[in-house]
């Protein structure tokens, strides 16, 4: 019986901690929001992480995308032809992009790359004690340091989906017309027959949420890491694990609210 009360103990534990850290989460970003409605708002601050979120993450979500297109070409013609359905290709894979893989994927590259930076700068000031000159200086680090994050990713990282969006649209045409065949002008119109507005608002909204979730992410554990190189270190991977969770737990969420019917 010990060892059968020891589990219950255990996993008693940890869903416990795991309730705690939602609420702390919670907090957090209700805080985070709170603040878009009072001043002071610090633009330049805001400036430079949108180009850090943004435009710096241009490349690799580019890249992701073509290759994922053309990747989601090939397969859905190896799948058609069994059945016939060759003619699906440019319709899928333009739908697959805009609703699902354009902002999934986008959203995890960002935060690969934007998770870890936020987590692991933030992180450091904390350790180096930056964080709290910056609270003795009357500076809210809240406001200073996480709004404009927050706010860059969620109206930035829509802006790289449907930019992403049109590259992986344009890998699956490439290899539609120089690989399987396709004319051009036919795999151009079945992509614009198919695809309606509501494909693509729903891979925008879908990329807003996800933008939130990882700055949210990023500056959460940056502002909770633990004092020194580990610490940062721990931040900074729980940091992208936490956010790839949530993304991947809010697409589905999203897609069932935009699409049980």
């Amino acid at each position: 019986m010990n060892w059968i009360l020891h589990l219950l103990a255990a996993i008693g534990r940890n869903v416990l901690a795991m309730l705690a850290t939602i609420g702390r989460v919670a907090i957090f970003a209700s805080d985070t929001v709170s603040h878009l409605f009072r001043p002071p708002f610090y633009a330049r601050e805001f400036g430079h992480a949108l180009i850090q979120i943004g435009w710096l993450s241009l490349p690799v979500v580019g890249m992701t995308a073509l290759f994922t297109g053309g990747a989601l070409a090939l397969q859905i013609y190896a799948g058609g032809s069994r059945f016939n359905a060759e003619t699906v290709v440019p319709s899928i894979v333009a739908i697959g992009l805009t609703r699902e893989l354009g902002p999934v994927l986008g959203g995890l590259m960002v935060a690969a790359r934007v998770a870890s930076s936020i987590a692991a700068e933030i992180g450091t000031m904390k350790v180096t004690e930056q964080i709290d000159a910056l609270t003795t200086l009357s500076t809210n680090p809240m406001k200073y340091l996480t709004l404009p994050r927050v706010l860059a990713a969620t109206l930035a990282v829509p802006v790289l989906v449907g930019v992403g969006d049109v590259i992986g649209i344009m890998g699956g045409f490439l290899v539609g017309v120089g690989r399987l065949d396709f004319g051009a002008a036919t795999y151009l119109h079945n992509t614009i027959d198919f695809l309606e507005a509501w494909d693509i608002a729903s891979g925008l909204i879908k990329g807003a949420a996800f933008g939130f979730i990882v700055a949210l992410m990023g500056c959460y554990y940056g502002m909770h890491s633990g004092r020194g190189a580990q610490g940062v270190g721990r931040a900074t991977k729980a940091a992208v694990v936490a956010a790839s969770v949530l993304i991947l737990a809010s697409n589905y969420l999203l897609t069932e609210l935009f699409f049980s019917a």
